[in-house]
């Protein structure tokens, strides 16, 4: 599956020049990781963002946000975020500040 070419230049300038980002094509998307650690990726026009279990779970209720499932099994504390949800840069950095929050806590790779 492809993925955004804009959304992945707005999400890299977002990210680029914090401290362990790593941006690399995976699974026909694009991932963007923390010391070794997925904090965020592409697939298709939608934002992948990994969150603590509670916080994954939490977010379901924002608008725009849904369950991230690979064939078929939910990935506990992923989410997708919709595109019309990271129109503006603020919203998007506040997305990508949460999944990098969390790979920020978890041991580097």
């Amino acid at each position: 599956m492809a993925y955004d070419a804009a959304l992945d230049e707005r999400v890299d300038g977002l990210l680029r020049g914090r401290p362990g980002y790593v941006a690399k094509k995976m699974f026909g998307g694009k991932g963007y990781l923390c010391r070794g650690n997925l904090a965020a990726g592409l697939m298709g026009d939608e934002l992948i963002v990994r969150l603590a279990r509670p916080d994954g779970e939490a977010a379901l209720s924002e608008p725009g946000v849904r369950r991230f499932r690979v064939g078929g099994r939910t990935m506990g504390g992923w989410v997708l975020v919709s595109p019309d949800v990271l129109e503006h840069d603020a919203d998007l950095r506040d997305w990508l500040d949460r999944g990098w929050a969390h790979a920020a806590s978890l041991p580097p790779k």
